[in-house]
Formats: C-alpha cells, structure tokens, sequence
C-alpha cells in the first residue's frame, strides 16, 4: 500500500471515529438492530454504526444464553438498549427485553386479529382466573367467562364462587387477548365471543370526563375491575387508585364494594377508570409555593430500581436516583424507609406530578 493511500485510510478511520461518537445514540429501552462483529466467552459485540458498538455481557449474556449459542459473526440481531453508554463506551443490550418487546407486539397483533388461543387455567381468585400466554401471566374476569363457565351459585356468595372457579383450574380454556399492560406484564383475557358492532354500540353510551357508578368486579396485583353493566367492565389501573401510594389494592376495595370512578380513557374497545380523579389533587397546593432550590422534609416511602420515592405529603413525592449516592446499594445505606430527611428540590413540575431530589447531609 502506498505512503499516501495510508494516509488516506487513516483519515477515514479518524472521520469515522469523530461521527461514530458525534451521532446521537440510541436511548433506553429502544430496540436496535446490527451485525455481530465479536463472540467471546462472556460477551457478544454488535455494530450499532453509526452509534459505536454494542455489547451483551454479564446477566444479559447469561439470560441469554440459549439465543447466542445460535448466533453467528455477521448475524444480523435485534436487541434492546439498557444503557446507552457504559464506562467502557459501549452501548449495553439486552435480548431478552428485546425477545419480551416481541412477545408484547405479537400480542397487540392478536387483538387486532382476535385470535382464539387454547390456554390451560393455572389458578383461580375471587374475581376471576389466572392464564398464561408465552410466559407471561393474564387475568380473565368472571365477568368475561361464558355463561358455560360462569359460577352459577345462590345469592352470588363470593365464598362459593371462589369454589366453583377452582373447579376449572387444569382445564384449557378457549379466550381471546383484549387487552395488554406491559408496564405490569399482564394481559386481560376473554372467552366471550364479542360482537365488535354490539361492544361498539354498549361504548357509544360512554364518554370521556363521565362519573359513573360501579361496582368492584375483580381485584388484581395491578389494579380493580369495576363493572359498569352486564358484560362491560373497565380497569382502575393501581396508579390511579389514589394520590397516595398503593402497594396492595386488595387492602383498599372487595368485591361487591359499590365505586364511583371517571372514564379516563375509551380506547380499542376498553374503557379505563380512575377513582383519584374524582378526588382533590395534592399537587395544586404546591403550585408557585415549591421551586427548584427549595430545601423541604420528606419521609421516605419506598425503593425501587431507579432510587428512593420521598413523600412530602400524602400523595405528593419526589425521586432521589441511585446516581446521587453513586449507586443502588449507597443510596439505601443512606436513607432508611419511614425516616425524614432533608431534601433538595431539583425539579418540581406540579402540573405533570414530577419533582425530583437531592438528599441533603
């Protein structure tokens, strides 16, 4: 190769270098797609160019562990980005989120097409039965049983249609998916055949904005099904239970309680309900009273993966993020659950709920 072909190559490589990290990477939880350029022991590389170089290392590669053993170098794979870029410069994926955002796509596609799945019954509660699809775990209200499985019992004895509905556990049921909650990993299931033209027609009568009546139809780990009238019912997803924390809906409602809720949303053939909605906002007392800078108390309430949520007052609570410890484990060092603190405000946006912290020594 000549002196100046070198040269020339270099440059290029130089170009490429300074527009690999110039343009803008991908962020977290998007999904991407390249070729797989390294396979090691304990990491696989992939070209994310022009982003830079992505790597499945760690817990991602060992959950993972069954799909690499299939890949080849040049294989074109998808993935989901968990972080954008680690200590080393690379951009950390994950084959599994991406494998479950498949599997939720799949499942949004299966509504469209309402497709009809046999599904084995695996347990039974109160308001329903539990059901499995490609790993992940669905709810089917009783509400949505066909008259064929529906608990026909005296006086409609919770206790005795409990009974009835673990009589099916074991057996395959015949049951659409309705309706998807990602964020919960849950499906709604049905076995009712609907009339898309007589759904559509029962939802004509509602509106968005409405105050209805209700009465609690099921109890779930992410939320109530409240029943409107025969054969509708809508979901009080837990976030919109109330304006404080919920942990355990079960230790707020039963059924049979009597609701009234708000239509939030009327959207594929579902209705979504909130109970706070209907109740005082806490955030409006804070509106041009907190800013960025102010120094407040706060009692801290819970820990989840991004850091600590701190409440200033029933239904009103800010994140500190692991960052600001320099890590999951510091920050729980630092802050135990139940005690008060004092706290820096770093953002404070009432109108859309968000305030975050900064623990102060």
């Amino acid at each position: 190769m000549k002196k100046e072909e070198i040269i020339e190559e270099n440059e290029n490589l130089v170009l490429k270098s300074i527009t690999d990290r110039s343009a803008s990477r991908p962020e977290v939880d998007s999904l991407v797609e390249g070729p797989v350029i390294t396979i090691k022991k304990s990491s696989v590389f992939v070209d994310l160019s022009p982003f830079g170089t992505g790597i499945i290392y760690g817990r991602e590669f060992i959950n993972a562990k069954d799909i690499i053993k299939k890949i080849s170098l040049g294989d074109i794979i998808k993935a989901k980005v968990v972080e954008v870029e680690n200590e080393d410069g690379y951009t950390e994926l994950s084959l599994k989120e991406a494998k479950q955002a498949l599997i939720w796509s799949e499942a949004e596609k299966a509504i469209k097409a309402k497709t009809v799945m046999d599904l084995e019954i695996k347990e039974a509660n109160k308001g329903g039965l539990i059901l499995e699809w490609n790993g992940i775990a669905g709810f089917l209200p009783a509400s949505q049983l066909k008259s064929d499985h529906y608990p026909k019992v005296e006086d409609s004895d919770k206790d005795k249609i409990l009974k009835e509905l673990k009589k099916l556990v074991g057996q395959k049921i015949s049951v659409m998916i309705i309706s998807t909650l990602p964020k919960e990993g849950k499906l709604i299931f049905s076995e009712k055949d609907n009339n898309p033209e007589e759904k559509k027609e029962i939802l004509s009568k509602y509106n968005v904005g409405d105050d209805l009546d209700c009465t609690v139809a099921g109890i779930v780990d992410f939320g109530i099904f409240l029943k409107l009238e025969e054969g509708l019912e809508g979901l009080v997803h837990i976030s919109e239970l109330d304006w404080g924390l919920v942990e355990d809906p079960r230790s707020m409602f039963k059924i049979g309680d009597k609701i009234r809720a708000k239509v939030i949303e009327i959207k594929d053939g579902k209705i979504s309900l909130s109970i706070k909605a209907l109740k005082e906002n806490p955030w409006t007392e804070y509106e041009g009273k907190l800013k960025k800078g102010d120094i407040i108390k706060g009692v801290v309430i819970k820990y989840n993966k991004h850091g600590a949520l701190v409440s200033i007052k029933e239904g009103v609570a800010g994140l500190v993020h692991n960052s600001t410890f320099g890590g999951e484990i510091k920050l729980r060092e630092k802050l135990e659950l139940g005690k008060t603190y004092n706290f820096q405000i770093t953002l404070f946006e009432p109108k859309d709920h968000k305030m975050t912290l900064m623990h102060l020594e």
